[in-house]
C-alpha cells in the first residue's frame, strides 16, 4: 500500500509542444501542460465543461518518449507523484509550483 501514498493518474490533451531541454548531466527534462476535463449538467440541466490544467515534467527515458511523440493536442496517459516546490522570482517574490512527476506514459487516440 506503500505505493499509493502519493499517485497521480491523468488523462488528458497536450496543451502546446512539450518543452524539452537538455542538461549538462546529459539527462533531458520535459516540461509540458495538460488539460483535463470535468463534464457535468448544471441547475438549468446545460452541459458544463471544466477544465483543469496540470504541469507535468519528465525525465530521461521518459522526457525522450515525450520528445519523439508527444505534440500539441495529443492525447495522453500519465502516471506519477505531486511534487510541490517553491523559488524566487526575478523581484524576490517567493512563488509555489506544484508539478506531476512522471513515472509512465501511455499515448492514447490516432496518430496525429
Amino acid at each position: 500500500m506503500s505505493t499509493l501514498r502519493n499517485k497521480v493518474q491523468l488523462i488528458g490533451n497536450v496543451g502546446q509542444d512539450p518543452t524539452i531541454t537538455d542538461l549538462e548531466s546529459g539527462k533531458k527534462l520535459a516540461r509540458l501542460n495538460l488539460a483535463t476535463n470535468e463534464h457535468y449538467k448544471n441547475a438549468q440541466g446545460e452541459r458544463v465543461t471544466n477544465t483543469q490544467w496540470h504541469t507535468v515534467i519528465a525525465w530521461g527515458k521518459t522526457a525522450e518518449i515525450i520528445e519523439g511523440f508527444v505534440t500539441k493536442g495529443k492525447e495522453i496517459a500519465v502516471e506519477g507523484k505531486l511534487t510541490s516546490r517553491s523559488y524566487e522570482d526575478k523581484e524576490g517574490s517567493k512563488r509555489y509550483v506544484t508539478e506531476v512527476v512522471v513515472g509512465e506514459i501511455l499515448l492514447l487516440g490516432g496518430n496525429d
